[in-house]
């Protein structure tokens, strides 16, 4: 019995030991984190902040070029922003939706474009930061508590009365989908973007040439399809939240 009751504790601390893959950790204070994903997300707030300066560095009434591309840009993301959140309320929000996209997209593009196997780490390899689930669900914590803050502050606590209407039965339902959000937020990114880094893996190392080309660039339209969908989504809950629940 004894024996027996070693052997469980044994197995549960190996699997508890058990983790999906090999990561580069960095130690700070009493804390690991995965220091393949700084470095990536570094590169691309890095390369956003490179462009937005490039593009705005000498203004003109005239746009050429690259402002003509990056008003392009903002108006396609104000007007994400507008038709979620509302004409009277969007531009508030515009900095947080366009800022969600620009990261999401650009990380999703550095993992699909970029031959991060060529580089190699003591531990781990670099590949898009929305590939790892910790990266997706700090993404969809920030819209949490974005569109819970939007609630608050246009609606005071009439806020709640959301989670008793239509009517009170709905309540626990209502409180469920507060925790739904952000899950499928998260792992609907994280799934979409780490099956498509997979196929391209599994093409290459089968066919190492041409085939897997035509994969790449289908996942390049799907990442910024997830790029669109996580924004419009934020943006959406925002919307919701800003509704005018506290007048009944």
């Amino acid at each position: 019995m004894y024996q027996k009751e070693i052997k469980d504790v044994t197995s549960t601390a190996l699997f508890s030991a058990v983790e999906v893959g090999k990561h580069l950790y960095w130690k700070i204070g009493s804390y690991n984190v995965h220091g393949q994903v700084f470095i990536v997300s570094w590169l691309v707030i890095a390369t956003l902040l490179i462009l937005s300066f490039i593009g705005t560095r000498n203004l003109s009434r005239i746009p050429k070029k690259m402002q003509n591309f990056m008003e392009f840009v903002l108006e396609f993301l104000q007007d994400i922003a507008k038709n979620q959140i509302g004409e009277h309320e969007y531009r508030a929000w515009v900095p947080y939706i366009a800022t969600i996209f620009l990261f999401i997209l650009g990380s999703n593009w550095a993992g699909a474009l970029i031959p991060w196997k060529l580089i190699h780490l003591p531990e781990g390899e670099l590949a898009a930061p929305t590939n790892d689930i910790n990266t997706t669900v700090a993404l969809s914590l920030l819209t949490s508590i974005a569109y819970f803050y939007a609630g608050l502050s246009k609606n005071g606590i009439g806020y709640f009365l959301r989670y008793i209407e239509p009517t009170p039965v709905l309540l626990p339902i209502n409180i469920l989908e507060d925790f739904t959000k952000p899950l499928s937020l998260s792992f609907r990114l994280f799934g979409n973007i780490l099956a498509d880094e997979l196929v391209v893996s599994v093409f290459t190392l089968l066919v190492p040439i041409l085939i897997p080309l035509p994969v790449m660039i289908l996942g390049l339209f799907a990442s910024s399809i997830q790029a669109l969908i996580f924004s419009t989504l934020s943006a959406a809950y925002i919307g919701e939240a800003m509704e005018g629940h506290g007048e009944h």
